[in-house]
C-alpha cells in the first residue's frame, strides 16, 4: 500500500541497491551488464525502474510514441524500448542509448497530474499521482514520458522522486560524483586506458603536430617553438607555438611581458595567397620598451615575410560581449523550451519578433560579418593579419576558427574541423571550464562562446551544405556533448589544466627555477579521479549507424597551385594595400582601415616615461590607406559577378579555396531549428490548446506553401510540354551562391532554401505516425489529421488518464478558432524581411 511517508520512500528506495548488490555478488559483471533489460555500465547501478512506459518521439525520431521500460541510475535516466534488441555483454559500453539522457544534462523536472503541472524540487512532495513526466535538459531538449494506467502508482513516484533527487545535486563535487558513475569503477578505468587516439586528426598537442600543420599549410619561414614547453612564460599558452624564424626563444622570452597574461602574437593559419593570421591579445601599456624588445615584438607581429600587418580589434560595438551571449543565449532558451509549469508563454503571432529581440541571429551575423572581412582581408594579398582580443580567449577563438572554415576545405571535413576545434579552442587556452560552468558556482563567467561558435558554421552549412563534408548532425552531436561533462576537452582552461590532470602532476614556483612540475603525494586527490575521454572519441557516445551521418561524400580538392614569391595577388587594389609603406600597421575597426598614433604603445611619444620614442619603421600616413569597402568591391566584383535578378543566376567561386561568404540577410540567417527548437513542440503542446492536435502555425504555413510550390511545379511542367520554348525563371537563388549580401541586419526564423531534400522533408509536417504503439488513448492523434474531438467527463479526479495532449475540455474548445486561423498570415511572422518559410 503506497504511504506519502519519507521512512517508506527511504526503504523503497534502498530495495534496488539491495538488488545491485545481489547481481555483482551473483558474478553477473562484464564490460557490460544487463540489469532488468537495460544494458548497464560497469559499476552503474539501478535506483527506480517504472515499466509500461510511453516516450514521446521528436520529430527527427519519426514522431509518435514508443513503449518500454523507464530506468534511473545514478548517472542517466534510460529508457528501453520493448521491441529493443537484447544487450550483447562483451560488445564495448556506451555512455548513452539513443533514449538516454545524463542526469548532469538535466535542467528541472515537471510533473503533470490531472488538470495540474508541478515542477519538482529535490524537497518536493506530491499530492497526486503523476501522469507525464517531462524532463527538460540543457541542451535544448525535452524528454515526455507517459505513464500507463497499469503502471503502478508506487513506480510513478518512486522513479519521480529519485530523478529529482538525485539530478545535478547543488553541493560541490558533484561533477565529479556523476564521472565517478560513469567511469570510476576498475573495468571502465582499464577499458578507457587502452582506447587509443584517433590517428587520422590532428591533436597538436606536439612539436611534429604543429610541424605537420606548417607544412599542410606551406607556411614557410615559420618554425615551432618550445619557448612555452613548462608553462613559465605563459599558463594559458599551449606547450609549443608558431614564430618566425628570425626570432630566437631567448630574444622571443622578452616579449610576453608587454602582453595580458602573455599571450604573444602567434601564428594560427595560413591562407593559400600568402597571407598569414595570428592572434595576440591587448599589450600591456605600463610596461618600459627597450630598443631590442621592440625589434623583436615588430618581428614577431609582421611575421615571416610580410612588410604589412592589419591588426583587427575584435572588442567594441561590432561583436557581443560574453555578458551579451549569455543573456541571448538564455532569453533564447526560454523562448523555444517555454515551461509548463507555468502560464507564461509565447503568442505564436508574437514568437518570430520575441526571437529576434533575444539578439541571438544578431550575434551570429555580427561573428560571421567580421570574419568574413578578415578572409577578404587574407585572400586579397600578402600580408600578416593578426586578432587582438583582451584577453584573447573568447572571440578570437571563434573568429579564427569561422576563417579558416570559409577558406580552407580541410577544415570542412569531420576530421580537419576536429583538429581545428583542438587548435583553436582547446590549445588555443578558451575557458571550456569557466564559460560552461559544471558547477553552477559561477554565473558571472558563464557564457556560451562555443555554441555560438557552432550556430555560426550551421548557418555556413545551410548556405553551403555541398562545400561541407562534415553535416548538421555532426554539429549537433558536438553541441550535446557539450553539456555532458565527461570529457577533458570540456573540463579545462587551457592545455596546462589538462596536462596536470592527465599526468596527476601539480606545480611550484620557486626564484630560481621558475615553475616546475611535482608529483601528487596526496592519495585522495587527483589520482583517484576517473580518466577523461576526449570528446573525439565517438564510440563512447554513439553507434556506429548515427556516426555514419556525421559525414557526406563531397568532391575532392584540388591541389593547391605553387606561390609565386609568396603572392598571387592579382587585384590592382590590393597591390596599393600591400605596396604602401613598408613596416605598416594600421588597425581594421568597424570595416575601416586606420592608423591611430596609439596602436602600438612603444611608438609613442610621451616625454619623461622611458618609453623608446622613435622606431625603426616609419608610422603610415592615413591619407594612403584604401578602405576595406573600395577593396571588397574591387575584388567582388572582379571575382564574384552575381545578379539577384539573372535568369543565369548567381556564378561559384573561381576555385575550392576562396572564402565561403554567407548571406547575411534576413531570410537566409535561419534558426538552428534541428537544435533549438526539439523541445518546442513539447513546449508548445503544454502551452497552447490547440496544438494538442494540430501542428504549429509556422509548421502549417511551411506546408501550405510546399503544396502550392508543388502545384506550380506541376504546372509549370505541364506548360513546358506543351510549349517548350518557354523556360520558367529561376524562383530563388541555389543553396551554394557565393554572395557578399551581408549589410542587412534583419532576421528570420528560416532560410530561403533548404541545402538538401532530406532537410525540406522534415520542415513540413509529417504523415500520420503509423506506430503501433498506440496502445492506450492516451495517445495524440495525427496531427494532420483532424480527428472528432474527445469529451471527457470530470468525475473529480478519480479519471487517471486524462492525458493533456488528448484532452479536451471547456476552455480549450472555447478558444478554438476557424480552421482559416491555422495558417498565419505572412504580414504577421515578418514586418520587415517579406514571407520566406523554410524549415
Amino acid at each position: 500500500m503506497l504511504t506519502g511517508s519519507k521512512s517508506t520512500f527511504k526503504v523503497r528506495q534502498m530495495l534496488p541497491d539491495m538488488k545491485e548488490r545481489m547481481l555483482s555478488q551473483s558474478g553477473v559483471n562484464a564490460r557490460s551488464r544487463d540489469v532488468f533489460g537495460l544494458r548497464c555500465l560497469p559499476g552503474e547501478c539501478v535506483l527506480q525502474r517504472a515499466v509500461m512506459v510511453r516516450k514521446k518521439l521528436t520529430s527527427r525520431e519519426g514522431r509518435g510514441w514508443l513503449s518500454g521500460t523507464l530506468f534511473c541510475t545514478h548517472f542517466r535516466v534510460a529508457f528501453v524500448p520493448e521491441d529493443s534488441p537484447k544487450p550483447d555483454d562483451n560488445a564495448d559500453p556506451v555512455l548513452l542509448g539513443d533514449h538516454d539522457v545524463a542526469l548532469a544534462s538535466i535542467e528541472k523536472v515537471v510533473v503533470v497530474g490531472p488538470n495540474r503541472t508541478k515542477l519538482v524540487s529535490p524537497n518536493s512532495s506530491l499530492k497526486f499521482t503523476p501522469e507525464e513526466l517531462v524532463l527538460y535538459c540543457r541542451d535544448m531538449r525535452v524528454m515526455c514520458f507517459l505513464f500507463d494506467r497499469l503502471t503502478p502508482d508506487a513506480q510513478v513516484l518512486e522513479i519521480t522522486y529519485t530523478i529529482a533527487k538525485t539530478y545535478q545535486p547543488l553541493k560541490p563535487g558533484s561533477v565529479l560524483s556523476f564521472q565517478n558513475a560513469a567511469l570510476g569503477s576498475v573495468e571502465m578505468k582499464q577499458f578507457l586506458s587502452n582506447r587509443r587516439r584517433d590517428a587520422h586528426m590532428n591533436w597538436f598537442e606536439s612539436a611534429v603536430d604543429w610541424e605537420q600543420e606548417l607544412e599542410r599549410c606551406g607556411a614557410n619561414g615559420w618554425r615551432v617553438s618550445a619557448v612555452n614547453d613548462r608553462f613559465e612564460m605563459s599558463t594559458s599558452l599551449p606547450r609549443f607555438i608558431v614564430v618566425p624564424q628570425k626570432v630566437l626563444d631567448t630574444e622571443l622570452k622578452k616579449s610576453f611581458a608587454h602582453f595580458n597574461d602573455g599571450r604573444i602574437p602567434r601564428w594560427c593559419w595560413r591562407h593559400p595567397r600568402g597571407s598569414d593570421l595570428l592572434r595576440m591579445s591587448s599589450f600591456q601599456n605600463n610596461i618600459y620598451h627597450e630598443k631590442d624588445d621592440i625589434r623583436n615584438l615588430e618581428l614577431v607581429l609582421f611575421g615571416s615575410l610580410s612588410s604589412l600587418c592589419v591588426v583587427v580589434e575584435l572588442g567594441g560595438e561590432e561583436l557581443p560581449s560574453p555578458s551579451d551571449i549569455q543573456l541571448a543565449h538564455s532569453r533564447l532558451r526560454s523562448l523555444c523550451l517555454g515551461d509548463i509549469s507555468t502560464s507564461v508563454s509565447v503568442p505564436d503571432d508574437k514568437w518570430l519578433s520575441t526571437l529576434e529581440s533575444t539578439h541571438w541571429l544578431d550575434y551570429t551575423r555580427s561573428c560571421l560579418r567580421k570574419a568574413s572581412e578578415v578572409a577578404c582581408l587574407l585572400r586579397s594579398g600578402h600580408l600578416t593579419v593578426a586578432l587582438q582580443e583582451a584577453e584573447d580567449r573568447d572571440l578570437s577563438c571563434v573568429v579564427s576558427s569561422l576563417v579558416q572554415v570559409m577558406c580552407d576545405p580541410h577544415c570542412r571535413t569531420q576530421k580537419g574541423f576536429q583538429g581545428l576545434v583542438q587548435k583553436e579552442w582547446m590549445m588555443g587556452g578558451h575557458r571550456f571550464y569557466n564559460r560552461i560552468n559544471y558547477h553552477r558556482d559561477n554565473d558571472k563567467e558563464e557564457a556560451p562562446v562555443f555554441l555560438l561558435f557552432l550556430d555560426c558554421v550551421w548557418q555556413l552549412w545551410s548556405q553551403y551544405p555541398s562545400r561541407f563534408q562534415l553535416t548538421d548532425d555532426f554539429l549537433l552531436a558536438l553541441h550535446d556533448s557539450v553539456h555532458l561533462p565527461l570529457f577533458n576537452s570540456f573540463l579545462s582552461n587551457c592545455q596546462r589544466e589538462r596536462c596536470k590532470r592527465s599526468q596527476n602532476l601539480t606545480q611550484s614556483y620557486t626564484p630560481v627555477n621558475g615553475w616546475r612540475d611535482m608529483l601528487l603525494t596526496d592519495s585522495s586527490s587527483d589520482p583517484c579521479d576517473p580518466p577523461l575521454p576526449p570528446v573525439w572519441d565517438w564510440d563512447l557516445q554513439y553507434s556506429r549507424q548515427k556516426q555514419m551521418r556525421f559525414s557526406q561524400p563531397v568532391a575532392p580538392t584540388p591541389p593547391l597551385q605553387p606561390l609565386l614569391n609568396g603572392n598571387l595577388n592579382t587585384n590592382p587594389d590590393s597591390h596599393r594595400l600591400a605596396d604602401t609603406i613598408p613596416g605598416s600597421v594600421f588597425l581594421l575597426s568597424r570595416g575601416s582601415f586606420s592608423c591611430p598614433s596609439n596602436l602600438l604603445p612603444w611608438r609613442s611619444t610621451s616625454n619623461g616615461s622611458g618609453v623608446y620614442k622613435k622606431s625603426h619603421r616609419r608610422a603610415p600616413s592615413s591619407d594612403n590607406v584604401p578602405g576595406l569597402e573600395r577593396l571588397l568591391k574591387a575584388w567582388a566584383l572582379t571575382d564574384y559577378p552575381h545578379s539577384l535578378t539573372s535568369n543565369s543566376g548567381p556564378q561559384g567561386p573561381l576555385d575550392p579555396y576562396e572564402p565561403l561568404l554567407p548571406v547575411l540577410v534576413g531570410p537566409c540567417m535561419g534558426l538552428w531549428r534541428e537544435c533549438y527548437l526539439r523541445g518546442a513542440l513539447h513546449a508548445q503542446a503544454f502551452s497552447h490548446p490547440l496544438s494538442a492536435n494540430h501542428p504549429h502555425p509556422v509548421e502549417r504555413l511551411a506546408w501550405e506553401v510546399q503544396q502550392l510550390k508543388d502545384k506550380l511545379t506541376q504546372g509549370s511542367a505541364g506548360s513546358d510540354s506543351d510549349s517548350p520554348s518557354k523556360t520558367p525563371a529561376e524562383p530563388r537563388r541555389p543553396p551554394d551562391a557565393n554572395l557578399n549580401q551581408n549589410t542587412n541586419n534583419g532576421t528570420f526564423l528560416f532560410p530561403l532554401s533548404r541545402p538538401q531534400p532530406p532537410a525540406v522533408a522534415r520542415a513540413t509536417p509529417p504523415l500520420p505516425p503509423t506506430s503501433a504503439n498506440h496502445l492506450t488513448s492516451r495517445a495524440p492523434p495525427p496531427a494532420s489529421v483532424a480527428p472528432p474531438r474527445p469529451v471527457h467527463k470530470d468525475n473529480g479526479g478519480n479519471n487517471k488518464h486524462t492525458f493533456l495532449f488528448g484532452h479536451t475540455s471547456a476552455e480549450q474548445q472555447r478558444y478554438c478558432p476557424p480552421p482559416s486561423s491555422y495558417c498565419t498570415p505572412p504580414s504577421k511572422m515578418n514586418k520587415s524581411n517579406g514571407p520566406s518559410v523554410g524549415s
